[in-house]
């Protein structure tokens, strides 16, 4: 059985991973959300955020987007290559209900699976 937890090292933390992925990365958008990719030498993904006060003002929908990828991400972390995403929000997105924003998030991980496969 497969372990469906998120762990510190599924996690970005640093500044250097931080701008390793924005430096030579694919990316994939809608006009509510962003996804920064690059592949990793490790042997699993890796998942940060990059919501911004100024794009997203209150902290519980902060929260709520970073609530809702974390566990899109945990229940689907051992179906994705070894990628680091970092999820990037825009200001639409308080206005989608938690099914609409996993929706855009699942449509987003599939264009990026297809880029990097190519």
């Amino acid at each position: 059985m497969t372990k469906l937890t998120f762990p510190r090292e599924l996690r970005l933390l640093t500044p250097f991973d931080f701008n390793r992925v924005f430096q030579e990365s694919i990316r994939a958008g809608s006009p509510f959300l962003t996804l920064v990719t690059r592949k990793n030498d490790l042997t699993h993904s890796r998942l940060g955020f990059a919501i911004a006060k100024k794009q997203v003002k209150r902290a519980h929908e902060r929260n709520r987007i970073k609530r809702l990828a974390k566990e899109y991400f945990r229940h689907r972390q051992h179906q994705f290559p070894n990628i680091d995403f970092i999820l990037m929000a825009k200001q639409p997105v308080i206005q989608l209900n938690n099914q609409q924003l996993v929706e855009t998030l699942d449509k987003l991980c599939q264009q990026i699976i297809k880029k990097q496969r190519n």
